[in-house]
C-alpha cells in the first residue's frame, strides 16, 4: 500500500518525522502511544484502514515522537514539554494554526500537556485508552506497584524479538498471525530493546493529574469497557477533571483503537471534531512559575552602600534577563532583589534557575528560588493565580543558594535528568492541603 511522503520538522536540534494525509476541514494531529514508526504502520491493513478513515474528514497529521521511529533517536529520554514542542514544530512546518489533538494511550499525556501549554493552538482533544497516572500511589491505588512494574520490564527485555503483550493490547487479534507479525515489526522498527525499556520506565513515572485543570479545550475521552491498559476508572478520572471533558465508553477489550469496534471509535471522533470548536481565547494557561530572591539583601545593601548595591543589583538583573531569554522564558517583573518569570515547560524553568544561581554566585550573591507549574491567568503584562502564590511560598522555604520545587514540577520533568532531594511535606500559608517539596541538586 502506498505510503504518504515523510517530511521532517525541526524541534530545536531534533528532526521530527511526520506525514500528512487527507484535506478535510479540520487538522487532526495523531499522537500515538508508546513506540511509533509512521512508515511501518502502513503495512497493517487494519491500521492503515483506520488512518485513511480518519483522513476522510480531517487533514491527518502523524508524527514519530523524538527518540523513536523515523525521528532522531539519540535524544536522551524526552520530557513531556519536549514532546509537546514536537507537536508545535510539526504544526508549524505544516502551516497548521490550530488543530484537534488525538492522543492514544501514552500519547494522551503529551496531548494534555500540549493543550494546557498552548491553548491557542488546540481546538479540541480526543483521548483513547489513556490514564493520568500509571504508578501506584496512596491517592492512586489503581496504579501498578513498583515490584509488579519491574516484573513487566523484565518480561519486556526477556521477550524482545517477540510480539510483546500483543494479546494484552489486542485480545481480539492475538491469534491473527499477520497482525501479530506486524506488531512485532512495528516494535523492532520503532526502538531498540534498551530504549523501549527506558521509555517504558519514563512513562511509568509520569503523573499528569495536576495538568488537567489547565486544559480548557473540549475533550472527548474514549475507553473500551473491558480493556486492561487504559481502564475505565482512569478514563472516568480524566473526563471528570478536564474542565470540558466528557466520557464515551465503548464495548470491547482492545486497547488499540484500530482493532475491535474501530468503526464506533471513528464515528465518535468524526462527530466530535467536526463540531464548531474554536481554539480557546481564555488567557489561562499552564505555566512553570519561577520566583527568586537574593538572600540577605538588606545586610548586603547596608554593607555596600546605595551606589555599589545598585550597581550589583543591575548586574544581577542583567544576568537574570540573559538566562530567562536563553531558556525562552518571559520576565514578568523584577521586585527589587528578585524576579518573577514564567516558562512554557518546567525543565526550562529549572535550567534557568540553576544558571541564575551560578551567575549570582559569581557576583558574590546567594539567590534562592521557588518553582511550581500550574494554571495562571495572563492579564496585560502580569500573571496571577494559585501557581504564582505557590511559587512564592516554596521560595520562602528555600535558604540562600537553594532551588526548591513542588511535587508537580518533579512529576513533569521525568526524563530531564534533573536530580531531586526530598525536602519534606509542608503546609503552605494561604494554600489548602499538604505539599511535597523537593530540592534541586546539581
Amino acid at each position: 500500500m502506498e505510503r504518504p511522503r515523510t517530511y521532517f520538522a525541526r524541534a530545536g536540534s531534533v528532526a521530527v518525522a511526520y506525514q500528512v494525509l487527507g484535506d478535510g476541514p479540520v487538522d487532526l494531529v495523531y499522537a500515538s502511544g508508546w513506540l511509533t514508526n509512521i512508515d511501518m504502520v502502513w503495512e497493517s491493513p487494519r491500521y492503515s484502514w483506520f488512518l485513511r478513515e480518519l483522513a476522510k474528514f480531517s487533514r491527518l497529521i502523524m508524527f514519530d515522537k523524538r527518540g523513536s521511529g523515523l525521528s532522531d533517536r539519540d535524544v536522551g529520554f524526552p520530557t513531556l514539554e519536549e514532546r509537546a514542542d514536537d507537536i508545535r514544530a510539526v504544526m508549524d512546518d505544516v502551516g497548521s494554526e490550530t488543530a484537534s489533538i488525538f492522543g492514544v494511550s501514552e500519547g494522551g499525556n503529551v496531548t494534555n500537556m500540549f493543550a494546557a501549554t498552548y491553548p491557542e493552538r488546540c481546538r479540541s482533544i480526543i483521548l483513547h485508552g489513556c490514564r493520568p497516572c500509571s504508578a501506584w500511589k496512596p491517592d492512586w491505588p489503581s496504579g501498578l506497584r513498583r515490584g509488579d512494574f519491574e516484573k513487566h520490564i523484565d518480561a519486556l527485555v526477556a521477550s524482545w524479538g517477540e510480539p510483546f503483550e500483543f494479546e494484552v493490547v489486542s485480545p481480539e487479534m492475538a491469534a491473527d498471525p499477520a497482525e501479530s507479525a506486524h506488531w512485532l515489526r512495528l516494535l523492532l522498527h520503532s526502538a531498540g530493546r534498551s530504549s523501549a525499556a527506558a521509555l517504558t520506565r519514563l512513562n511509568y513515572e509520569i503523573d499528569i493529574r495536576s495538568v488537567l485543570p489547565a486544559v480548557k479545550a473540549p475533550a472527548l475521552v474514549i475507553v473500551r469497557r473491558g480493556e486492561s491498559v487504559g481502564h475505565v476508572e482512569g478514563a472516568q478520572y480524566l473526563a471528570e477533571h478536564l474542565p470540558n471533558g466528557r466520557l464515551s465508553v465503548h464495548d470491547g477489550d482492545d486497547h488499540l483503537p484500530w482493532f475491535g469496534d474501530a468503526e464506533a471509535t471513528i464515528e465518535d471522533i468524526r462527530n466530535f471534531i467536526t463540531q464548531d470548536h474554536s481554539a480557546t481565547s481564555d488567557e489561562r494557561v499552564l505555566a512553570s512559575v519561577l520566583m527568586t530572591d537574593i538572600a540577605g539583601s538588606t545586610e548586603h545593601a547596608a554593607r555596600l552602600g546605595d551606589a555599589r548595591w545598585r550597581e550589583l543589583i543591575n548586574a544581577h538583573d542583567r544576568v537574570c534577563v540573559d538566562a530567562i531569554t536563553r531558556y525562552d522564558g518571559l520576565l514578568i517583573k523584577t521586585m527589587g532583589d528578585g524576579l518573577l518569570a514564567t516558562f512554557s515547560g518546567p525543565s526550562r524553568a529549572i535550567a534557568c534557575a540553576v544558571e541564575i544561581r551560578h551567575a549570582a554566585a559569581d557576583l558574590g550573591l546567594s539567590v534562592r528560588a521557588g518553582l511550581h507549574a500550574g494554571e495562571c491567568l495572563r492579564r496585560d503584562q502580569d500573571i496571577s493565580g494559585l501557581a504564582v502564590n505557590l511559587a512564592a511560598r516554596i521560595m520562602d522555604l528555600a535558604s540562600g543558594g537553594e532551588i526548591k520545587v513542588s511535587g508537580t514540577i518533579r512529576d513533569l520533568v521525568v526524563g530531564s535528568g534533573t536530580i531531586f532531594d526530598a525536602a519534606g511535606v509542608h503546609e503552605l500559608k494561604g494554600v489548602p492541603g499538604e505539599w511535597p517539596i523537593f530540592r534541586v541538586t546539581d
